[in-house]
C-alpha cells in the first residue's frame, strides 16, 4: 500500500515580472529544495501569473505552501485545489517547468484553472493543464 500524499494546485501572481534568468534562479532553488524535501510538480509561469502544483509528505507540502506565501516574490496566494491521493502524477519532476507562449493553448489552460468553480472543475482544469504541460514537455524532447 502506497502511503497517503497531499496533492495541491494553487495560483498566484508575481509582485514583478520573471524574465528568463529570475525563472532559471527560481527553479534552481525550488527543484534543490523539493528533491530534498520529497516534493514534486510542475510550475506554469504566464506573466504575471503562477500555477504550480505540488505533490509529496502532507508536511513537506504545507510548509513548503506557507513559505510561498511569505515569499515577497508572490502575491495573492490561493488554493485551487487540495486531496489527498495515494500514487504521484509529477513524480519524474522535482519541479517540472515548461515556458508558455501566446497561442500555446497554456493561457487557457491557467484561465480555465482560476475560473474554476468547484473541486470537480478545478480536477478536470488541473488535469488539462498538467495534460498540456506533458504534450509540451514531450514535444521538447523529441
Amino acid at each position: 500500500m502506497t502511503d497517503q500524499l497531499t496533492f495541491i494546485a494553487y495560483a498566484s501572481r508575481a509582485t514583478e515580472p520573471f524574465d528568463h534568468a529570475r525563472l532559471v534562479k527560481l527553479l534552481a532553488e525550488s527543484r534543490a529544495n523539493n528533491e530534498r524535501d520529497g516534493i514534486t510538480g510542475m510550475l506554469v509561469y504566464s506573466d504575471p501569473d503562477f500555477i504550480q502544483i505540488l505533490e509529496g509528505p502532507d508536511a513537506a507540502v504545507r510548509a513548503l505552501l506557507e513559505r510561498i506565501g511569505r515569499d515577497p516574490r508572490h502575491t495573492d496566494v490561493r488554493v485551487l485545489l487540495e486531496e489527498q491521493v495515494s500514487e504521484r502524477k509529477y513524480s519524474t519532476w522535482s519541479m517540472g517547468y515548461e515556458p508558455t507562449t501566446p497561442g500555446d493553448g497554456s493561457g487557457e489552460a491557467v484561465a480555465a484553472i482560476q475560473s474554476a468553480t468547484d473541486d470537480a472543475s478545478t480536477r478536470e482544469s488541473t488535469d488539462a493543464l498538467g495534460g498540456w504541460f506533458r504534450e509540451k514537455a514531450g514535444a521538447e524532447r523529441d
